[in-house]
């Protein structure tokens, strides 16, 4: 059974599914300040947009969980400062990194306003999020934690773990981090992933075919 989605008084937490790849795009806010951030805007910003004007969000910023363009491709709609590892920072105006050129919708991103890095911690009104460096799926794709719920990009699916066939994908580094970067997080902890559906460390731990 899957958790239920995270809102309520310190935080909310809305996920869109959005485009042809079905990306999972977050919006993260602070109920107290109105503060908002979004994160991997791939697609249907209109969607996004109007989510964030109807409940009186403002937006801060926007996060890139790495830098292919199914998570990037509407980064400029927003008119809002970037962030992204700095390890992926060349993604944004590469079409040939980012894949969207294998797909066909040459993405080029705006330049990113704040290189992240390993334990970075990004304050959004009262929130505090911890960025956690989990590459293999890309040279700098992070997981996003708040509180007990983690946004895993494509580094840790329900049931999978991301592609690392493409370039610059590495199988053994992407495993390294799922083990040394999210299992040590206790087995109530919601994972929100890039694609699919939620899920928690520890059905992950016991279940997922790529970890047992």
């Amino acid at each position: 059974m899957s958790p239920k989605p995270s809102s309520g008084d310190d935080f909310i937490l809305k996920e869109f599914t959005v485009g042809p790849m079905a990306v999972n795009c977050y919006v993260v806010a602070d109920p107290a300040t109105k503060k908002a951030c979004v994160i991997d805007p791939g697609f249907d910003g209109a969607k996004i947009k109007d989510f964030l004007r109807k409940n009186g969000y403002s937006l801060e910023f926007i996060i890139n969980t790495h830098g292919h363009g199914d998570h990037i491709a509407l980064n400029g709609y927003f008119d809002s400062p970037i962030y992204i590892h700095r390890l992926d920072n060349d993604f944004l105006i590469d079409a040939t990194k980012n894949l969207s050129a294998m797909f066909f919708f040459k993405v080029r991103s705006p330049a990113a306003s704040k290189l992240l890095e390993d334990g970075d911690i990004i304050e959004l009104g009262n929130l505090k999020l911890k960025i956690i460096h989990t590459p293999g799926h890309t040279p700098g794709s992070i997981s996003v934690k708040l509180d007990g719920v983690i946004l895993t990009g494509d580094t840790l699916f329900h049931g999978g773990v991301g592609r690392t066939d493409f370039e610059y994908g590495d199988e053994d580094a992407i495993l390294r981090s799922i083990r040394e970067k999210l299992l040590i997080f206790s087995d109530d902890t919601v994972i929100y992933p890039g694609h699919g559906e939620i899920s928690t460390i520890g059905y992950e731990r016991r279940h997922n075919p790529f970890l047992t």
